[in-house]
């Protein structure tokens, strides 16, 4: 039976990127998919020129009303996140609905290949620091996962031994399960993980193919977040979303327009081969 999931993120005018991304792969995973947008945005940021419109008077009272609603939810999912402000009131949130049981993933959008995004500052990775604290299941690219640790970033990338030292100081952040994407591991482009549940690392490496996306990250969160609301293994459900997200970049690579992201509508049929468990 389906979960109620909340996504926290922002929605794009243009381009399958954050909400427009996650909403249709987790409705045909079965969910029941809330959206609490952090901002408007144009269109994807690929464009070079986008307009941004900060929504948190909207969002804090629109869980005003969901509050009088009675609405509750089993997991929250988040991602970009426009200020420090947002974040503390989404952390505030999160705290007291992690305390009822409810779930809770973290996306902190930030950064990638060692640098923030353009008019992000340290303040964001302080107030996202707060954020992962209350995450019980965190997915950082490296980028993002060394800026929320005060570690350097290594271009080069990183030994499994320094990896797991970067996810075991991730983990007693926030005392949850951690998945770092976009890794490289001894030389390979890899997912590099902590299940929290089991006390156990993992790696998992790919072949990396040579054509850009935005929004893939968005895709993995999605299918990695409704497989585990679904009861499958932190583990297999990492697998069943780097299976998922390759077969769909494969399927578009010559779609046209690939700043507007990957069309995933056209890919569900992806989430449904995945399914069995990768040996």
């Amino acid at each position: 039976m389906g979960k109620q999931l909340l996504l926290v993120n922002d929605l794009p005018g243009y381009g399958e990127v954050a909400l427009a991304a996650m909403m249709p792969v987790l409705t045909h995973m079965g969910h029941h998919v809330y959206n609490l947008p952090t901002a408007l945005v144009s269109n994807t940021l690929d464009y070079g020129r986008f307009e941004i419109l900060d929504t948190t008077e909207y969002m804090r009272n629109t869980l005003g009303v969901w509050k009088s609603l009675g609405f509750s939810f089993d997991a929250i999912s988040t991602g970009f996140i426009v200020s420090p402000t947002q974040a503390a009131m989404i952390a505030n949130y999160c705290s007291r609905e992690r305390e009822k049981g409810t779930k809770i993933f973290v996306d902190p959008i930030m950064g990638d290949e060692g640098r923030l995004y353009n008019g992000l500052t340290k303040r964001t990775v302080e107030g996202m620091g707060r954020l992962i604290s209350q995450a019980d299941y965190m997915v950082p690219n490296y980028t993002e996962a060394a800026l929320l640790a005060g570690e350097p970033y290594e271009k080069e990338g990183l030994s499994w031994v320094a990896m797991k030292n970067l996810l075991g100081k991730l983990h007693r952040i926030g005392n949850g399960s951690v998945a770092i994407t976009s890794a490289k591991v001894d030389g390979s482009d890899a997912v590099a993980g902590f299940d929290g549940e089991r006390g156990e690392y993992f790696l998992r490496t790919f072949d990396m193919i040579p054509v850009r996306f935005p929004g893939t990250g968005d895709i993995f969160s999605a299918i990695f977040m409704g497989n585990v609301m679904n009861g499958v293994s932190m583990m297999d459900s990492v697998d069943r979303a780097m299976l998922a997200v390759r077969q769909m970049i494969v399927l578009s690579r010559n779609s046209g327009d690939s700043f507007k992201g990957i069309p995933v509508e056209n890919c569900l049929e992806v989430l449904d081969s995945c399914r069995e468990d990768r040996k």
